[in-house]
This record gives C-alpha cells, structure tokens and sequence, in this order.
C-alpha cells in the first residue's frame, strides 16, 4: 500500500444500509456533491449510474478516487450487500483503499448539537426489536452498537440526562418512553454524514482487509417468503 498525504483525499463515500441510498463525494474532509435515492428496491441498479453521474458532474474520474468509504451496518441486510460489493469492487479493480464506517456512529454524527445531549441513533430491525447505539457529541461510543427488544425500563440508565432518540426506529420508543430528558427528532442521514468520519479514518490509514471484510448485519437474515406456514 502506497503511502497517503493526510491533508490530500478525495474520498467516494457509499450508504446503503437504510431505506435511503446515497453517494458523497469529499474532497480534504468536505462534502462537495451528494445524490439521493428514496426507493429501497432500486439501490442496486441506482448506485452504479449515480456514482458515474457524480464524478462526471463534479469533473473526476474513477482513477482520481483516494479511497471508497462504506457504511457498514447495521442496517438492511441486502442494501448492506449492495454498498459492500459496490465498495469492495471499486477497490479491486482501482487498488484503492476500503475504509469502513459504523452506520450508527454516521447517523450520530448528523445529529451533533450545540447542547450537551448524548446521542441514540436507532434502526429498525422488525417487530419491536431496533438496532441502536449510544455517542456523546464528540461521537464517542458509550454503548456500543446492539440490537435490543424496546422497553422503557432498558434506558432509565441513560436518562439522567437529555438524550437524542431518532432514527427510523426511535418511532417505536416514542410510544412507550415518556420522559422529559428523551428528545425525539427526525432526522435525515445520507452519505455525507460520512465525511468527516471516512476522512479521519483515512488520514489515520485505518484500511480495512478487502478478503475478509463483511457487513455488521446486526441480526440474520429475515424474508416473509421464507417463512412457513403457520409459524409466527
């Protein structure tokens, strides 16, 4: 692996974990573009013809990519597929670095406010079971990502003070935690909620194995045409 100025990168970032997908090209740490798609079953023919429109519309070319940054889960078992292969493709065939990014800590990054609040991004993860972790506003991780069955009594420790809930998960806390110090927000998260974090990894050189990297699926795989009849 060659070596990498810290203060030069011009990072493809990739997120496809949640019911959105979305592309972010940075430059040094900084959003330039982004595109968004809201259809979930389009992802895999969206991304392809959306990164090629990105690069053209900002005038780069695949070979001028630093690196492809991903977020890794946990999210939707397939939209992770489609992100990792895409990423790891790129990589491949670019010889270019494979950084990895927490989809919860990228969705808590887009969250960080002036106040002091901890931050509890969530995502569903069926009935009402959620993907969730728990950051401080410099985005360290005070519980580390889990899926958990909600219940009001799993967050009394974290109730101390305000706490941020959002997330396409957090409607299902909303309807049974009542508390003044939990803060309910919708709050959007694409790709370029990325971008400072892939670039700290960059300049860091936390490259991730391109053999043996997967997906945090975070639970396993679940299809209604796999179920069989008469079970719950």
């Amino acid at each position: 692996m060659k070596a990498y100025l810290a203060s030069v990168s011009l990072i493809l970032n990739i997120d496809t974990a949640v019911q959105t997908a979305s592309v972010c090209l940075a430059k040094n740490g900084v959003s330039r573009a982004v595109k968004v798609n809201a259809s979930q079953k389009d992802h895999a023919s969206w991304l392809q013809p959306a990164i090629s429109e990105l690069l053209n519309e900002q005038q780069f070319s695949l070979a001028d990519i630093d690196a492809v940054a991903v977020s890794a889960g946990p999210g939707s078992y397939t939209g992770l597929r489609v992100g990792m292969a895409t990423a790891k493709g790129l990589c491949y065939a670019l010889s270019k670095p494979l950084l990895m990014v927490s989809t919860l800590q990228m969705m808590a990054a887009g969250a960080i406010t002036e106040g002091g609040e901890l931050l509890c991004p969530m995502i569903d993860a069926r009935r009402m079971e959620v993907f969730m972790a728990v950051y401080d506003q410099s985005l360290e991780e005070l519980a580390p990502p889990q899926n958990c069955i909600l219940s009001e009594e799993h967050f009394q420790n974290w109730l101390e003070q305000p706490i941020i809930f959002f997330g396409n998960g957090s409607n299902k806390l909303r309807d049974i935690l009542f508390h003044p110090n939990a803060i309910f927000k919708e709050i959007e998260t694409t790709a370029e909620q990325m971008v400072v974090l892939s670039y700290q990894y960059f300049v860091q050189q936390a490259f991730a194995n391109l053999a043996y990297s997967e997906p945090l699926y975070g639970k396993e795989f679940y299809s209604p045409a796999l179920k069989k009849p008469g079970l719950i």
